[in-house]
């Protein structure tokens, strides 16, 4: 590892769309920090407004972008493939506006990709308010019967640019990465030693989560769905939620960015199939 006052070789990506700026100067905080340590890229989905208001916030701080015009209903991906496009680093570091990382997380993240294609460390909230606390009982379980599911990776440039990046029509698109990157004989590596803070949503945007998070697995969001009796929708039936995610699913997915999103990640099957398709005609993503 080099020495906590050098900058890394690694370009911090941050895909980024707001309805409101209440969180600005708390974000703009942490970047300040963040920049001494790595180069930054802001890919900015938000509207026109708000777009500018980011501008001036970080004019002579970190490079801030909009997002290219490509194709998928999923803009968090379009706005990771922007990012990937144009990063100064072979070593990227993809980040949620809500992921905290301190210098020697960054550190040690940056650092596996020696040995990985991706990296998957684990988040944990800081602070803990209710419902963050129901989620970390979430993760908990999903680390003793699999692995979470963070809201940040590192990853090699290379390897994104080599495949053209990924579907950008799926819900999971961490995961649609992940198996796009198995797909070509990458290594994955998770980590889940290795954690990284994650500054816990509202009340309001965490029930609207719950469909989302359990959308891929009706059999854990059934047992999410029997651990929460204290809310209202999950009072009388605790399977309620899951007949929510089933309905959403046939009525052709779930709501993602004012369009449905009826795919929740691609088998690493189907994505190797795809890819040997493009190779063969000559055409690939962009």
């Amino acid at each position: 590892m080099q020495p906590v006052s050098s900058p890394l070789d690694v370009e911090y990506i941050l895909p980024l769309r707001w309805d409101d700026d209440a969180d600005l100067d708390e974000l703009t905080d942490y970047l300040t920090a963040l920049r001494a340590w790595a180069d930054v890229t802001v890919v900015d989905g938000s509207d026109p407004e708000r777009f500018a208001a980011h501008a001036a916030a970080w004019a002579g701080l970190l490079r801030h972008v909009a997002v290219d015009e490509r194709p998928g209903a999923n803009g968090k991906v379009r706005g990771v493939l922007t990012g990937v496009a144009i990063a100064r680093h072979e070593r990227i570091v993809l980040a949620d506006d809500d992921v905290r990382y301190g210098r020697q997380a960054l550190d040690a993240v940056v650092s596996a990709l020696d040995s990985a294609s991706l990296v998957i460390p684990q988040n944990h909230f800081d602070p803990l308010p209710w419902h963050a606390r129901w989620d970390t009982g979430r993760t908990l379980l999903n680390r003793a019967v699999g692995r979470d599911w963070p809201r940040t990776y590192a990853v090699r440039r290379s390897v994104l640019r080599t495949v053209g990046g990924y579907d950008a029509d799926t819900l999971f698109e961490n995961l649609e990465m992940e198996r796009t990157i198995l797909a070509v004989g990458g290594i994955v590596q998770a980590r889940p030693d290795l954690y990284v803070a994650r500054r816990p949503p509202t009340t309001r945007h965490f029930l609207s989560q719950r469909v989302r998070q359990a959308y891929d697995s009706f059999a854990r969001l059934a047992l999410e769905a029997s651990a929460l009796p204290a809310l209202c929708l999950l009072r009388r039936r605790p399977a309620a939620l899951a007949l929510v995610a089933l309905g959403t699913r046939l009525r052709g997915g779930v709501q993602y960015g004012g369009q449905r999103v009826p795919v929740a990640a691609h088998s690493v099957r189907t994505i190797r199939q795809r890819l040997e398709r493009e190779n063969a005609t000559g055409i690939a993503r962009k």
